[in-house]
């Protein structure tokens, strides 16, 4: 597998999984930007924020990839993916990783949100 499929798949794990996917893959603080929220948050935090099902249908799409060190990488995707209220979300997202031991760790993550296009 590519560097690029094994971070998505982290992203996509997280996106799908609940608490323990986060404190699996999260590194011990990660920046968050989200519309409306910046934080640094210890992994134990975002892991408590995390929640089993509130994502559906995530479909990730690679928009690239940029191995900064041989220990850190940038991952960058649209994300089309239905919430669990039943409202769809869009967005471009990139995901910036540190490798730890034998695995890379989210250290930052990042999400601007495509506003829905008028029929």
């Amino acid at each position: 597998m590519s560097l690029e499929t094994d971070l998505l798949a982290i992203d996509e794990q997280l996106w799908t999984g609940g608490p323990e996917a986060y404190e699996a893959h999260c590194d011990d603080q990660c920046l968050v930007v989200f519309p409306g929220m910046t934080a640094v948050m210890p992994r134990a935090d975002i892991a408590k924020s995390a929640e089993n099902g509130r994502w559906t249908k995530v479909k990730l799409t690679p928009k690239g990839l940029v191995q900064l060190s041989e220990t850190s990488a940038a991952v960058a995707y649209e994300c089309a993916a239905l919430r669990k209220d039943g409202h769809d979300h869009h967005a471009l997202v990139s995901s910036v990783y540190v490798k730890r031991g034998k695995g890379w760790k989210l250290a930052a993550h990042h999400q601007t949100e495509v506003p829905a296009t008028k029929a």
